[in-house]
């Protein structure tokens, strides 16, 4: 079982709650008929999402048995052969499709546009896997392009509106997550003497400066998000003051990343770092407080 959990590589679901973001920031996080639309646009997401992850490791099955880590991945390292994946790969697909129109009958979803946003995902990833993610900007830009699409399901699945300045600011902030995993890479390419094709067109002076900018985009783009008509009629101004939360845990992860020239992924980072742990659970505190204890 372990074995298959790893195939569908079910520790990067977290990436999918930001299809709760909606439902979250909307203030309706208790209302249970929208909580039971957010967890059926999870559902179909993640297994999305773990089809995808099958083909890219049945696509890059040779050079992960010569990276350290990736070796280790089912198929890699040949505890899962490769006929098997493609069932569970088509098993997943027809799982998600089922979901989706089941979906239409009783969550009464906005259909169309959901079922879109899934397949335009499915589709982008399936280009990503096999051409695009070795074209430098154009594998970042389609990686964070995923997150905004992961917000787009859970507007649509809720009914919820989403600002431009949020799908703005959940681009940029996975921009900053997809450059800073590039800047790991390249350091341990320069440690270990191997590199591999999706790293052609980056080093470690350009990701840097692509991370700063991207750091930058997405506090502004924040402020911004808390200074929009809609969040300031729903918080007043009580909202601006979580910009210094957000000011204090890019400044950390750049410190991180750039100082102590930390080469883990920015998720990893944020796993062991206690100081951006404290932030970000101030950051969700004084949103729970705002939105539910007003």
């Amino acid at each position: 079982m372990t074995k298959y959990l790893k195939l569908l590589r079910v520790e990067q679901w977290v990436k999918n709650l930001f299809v709760f973001a909606p439902l979250f920031f909307s203030g309706n996080i208790t209302n249970f008929d929208l909580l039971l639309k957010s967890i059926f646009a999870f559902a179909v997401f993640s297994l999305a999402a773990s089809s995808i992850y099958i083909l890219n490791d049945y696509s890059d099955i040779e050079s992960d048995r010569k990276h350290p880590e990736k070796r280790n991945r089912p198929l890699a390292s040949g505890v899962i052969s490769k006929t098997t994946a493609i069932g569970v790969f088509v098993v997943l697909v027809i799982l998600c499709i089922a979901l989706i129109i089941s979906g239409q009958q009783f969550f009464h979803l906005n259909y169309l546009k959901f079922a879109t946003i899934i397949a335009l995902y499915f589709l982008m990833n399936i280009a990503y896997t096999f051409k695009l993610k070795h074209i430098a900007i154009i594998d970042v830009t389609i990686i964070a392009s995923g997150f905004v699409l992961r917000v787009l399901a859970g507007g649509y699945a809720t009914g919820i509106y989403i600002s431009q300045w949020a799908i703005l600011l959940t681009f940029v902030l996975a921009l900053v997550l997809a450059i800073g995993k590039r800047r790991g890479e390249l350091i341990n390419a320069q440690i270990s003497g191997k590199t591999r094709k999706a790293l052609d067109g980056y080093n470690v002076q350009f990701a840097d400066i692509a991370l700063s900018i991207s750091c930058t985009l997405a506090i502004v783009c924040y402020l911004m998000f808390t200074l929009s008509p809609e969040v300031q009629q729903r918080f007043h101004s009580r909202v601006f003051y979580t910009v210094f939360f957000v000011v204090f845990a890019f400044l950390r992860y750049l410190q991180q990343t750039l100082v102590y020239n930390k080469t883990e992924s920015p998720t990893k980072i944020i796993y062991k770092d206690r100081y951006i742990q404290i932030t970000l659970v101030l950051w969700i505190a004084a949103f729970l407080l705002q939105i539910y204890f007003k």
